[in-house]
């Protein structure tokens, strides 16, 4: 019996410390998350918090959910169309750091020739700080602007870029800062409206900035210049020793177009990469595959995501969006034909989006009796375009309507020119009874001034 008892107390005590440590270590719990939040370094915190950014795209019915980024703004464009595939703060002003140089690029190719002279003066060389990225060219350097441009792009040179902005510029008949307002000009012509570049080679002015919807249009264009692409895809350059130039060697610094580089991505064929503490990473990326080119950019990246956001981005762009033809889907009355010389007559179409879904905008062309422009879009987003035949009862519809304007517009102007002459006489006629009431006042002061005399 006693033993029995004594079992009972062990049991008891044994139950009553288990309770006692499980409440222990659920108590424990939220100090411990508490403990883990309070372990989050402030860098940590700004790459959580870029990451969870909304990305506008996504919040587009139907449209396919692109990844999230750990860097601030991001953007997918097709180059053919200017369709924007994905959109992540894609109007933000940020600081771009060197991928400012391929607009220094696309300004240089359009201005000069690549066999131009590039000369190091004193200003293109004395503003480089310690830690600046440099190949190391003195004053009195001459290059040539091909050979500057390699060390502009593959090596980041900050003193390269600015040569050649001033040279060009100088070669133009005019200066460095003409070579800066024509990059300013050139970046508006493309359609961006949200940048200012104070300087051709992106180190950090509180008045140098973009955005990436900017910097895509910038990178789009470049699609025109071969040689731009011979240049970026090149994996080791040397400027060889002169008369004039010491012997300078450096290499591709964006990892995506390395073979045999963890990074490297197979469609890559241009790119641009950036980095100063203010900027953080920036990365513009060119890639095509299966007759699609694409453009990424993303900027303001925290942590070493650069590349992987990017190929992610790519990924995305590739995947889900599919090339497809005007031609055999476009049934409005108005259309007799898409016209569709080069291929150019497409949209980009989501995965899980009809082409019967999307909005079409017809414009005709004032230059080609017959002819006009369709542009197609989604909730907003436009996806592509095409050049089209306009069908008989379209153009019978509206040339009635032109004839009537036309009709309204020539009575307006001879209503106009019945008015104008109407006033020319009312005002000759005016001319000539003052010149008659001046000539009777003098003749009856004559006629006085003879009595006065007899």
């Amino acid at each position: 019996m006693r033993r029995s008892r004594w079992s009972l107390i062990i049991l008891m005590t044994l139950a009553v410390a288990f309770t006692s440590t499980i409440n222990i270590a659920y108590a424990a719990e939220p100090e411990t998350e508490n403990a883990a939040a309070e372990e989050e370094t402030p860098e940590q915190k700004a790459e959580r918090e870029a990451y969870e950014m909304p990305v506008q795209t996504n919040e587009l019915k139907k449209w396919p959910k692109g990844p999230a980024t750990y860097g601030e703004a991001g953007i997918v464009m097709e180059v053919g169309t200017g369709a924007i595939l994905y959109a992540k703060n894609i109007d933000e002003h940020e600081f771009p750091a060197s991928i400012t140089k391929v607009l220094t690029a696309l300004v240089a190719l359009e201005n000069g020739q690549l066999t131009d002279e590039v000369t190091f003066t004193r200003d293109s060389v004395a503003f480089l700080q310690p830690g600046d990225s440099s190949i190391g060219m003195k004053e009195g350097d001459i290059v040539s602007l091909d050979e500057a441009l390699h060390a502009t792009l593959l090596a980041s040179a900050n003193e390269a870029a600015y040569a050649v902005g001033e040279s060009v510029g100088r070669n133009a008949g005019h200066d460095y800062n003409w070579f800066l307002e024509q990059m300013n000009a050139r970046c508006k012509e493309l359609g961006g409206e949200n940048s200012h570049f104070a300087n051709t080679n992106g180190l950090h002015d509180e008045n140098h900035y973009t955005c990436a919807r900017d910097m895509a249009l910038i990178g789009r264009e470049l699609f025109k210049h071969p040689e731009f692409f011979d240049i970026v895809q090149t994996l080791n350059y040397a400027i060889p020793a002169t008369d004039t130039c010491e012997e300078h060697i450096f290499q591709q610094k964006h990892k995506m177009l390395i073979p045999g580089n963890s990074n490297y991505y197979e469609y890559a064929v241009g790119g641009k990469t950036g980095y100063t503490s203010d900027a953080l990473s920036t990365l513009i990326t060119m890639a095509e595959k299966d007759g699609v080119r694409l453009v990424c950019v993303v900027l303001r990246t925290h942590g070493s995501n650069i590349y992987s956001d990017t190929k992610n981005l790519l990924d995305y762009g590739f995947s889900n969006f599919t090339k497809t033809a005007a031609a055999g889907e476009e049934d409005s009355k108005d259309v007799e034909s898409i016209i569709d010389s080069d291929g150019d007559g497409y949209v980009m179409l989501p995965e899980g989006i009809k082409f019967k879904d999307l909005d079409m905008k017809l414009k005709a062309d004032e230059n080609a009796r017959g002819e006009a422009v369709l542009t197609y879009s989604y909730k907003g987003y436009m996806v592509g375009s095409a050049r089209a035949k306009l069908s008989k009862s379209y153009i019978k519809d509206h040339s009635a309507k032109i004839r009537t304007t036309e009709k309204e517009e020539n009575k307006e102007k001879s209503s106009g020119k019945k008015l104008t002459f109407a006033i020319v006489v009312a005002a000759a006629g005016i001319l000539l009874l003052v010149f008659y009431i001046r000539r009777m006042i003098k003749k009856q002061r004559r006629r006085r001034r003879k009595r006065r005399r007899r």
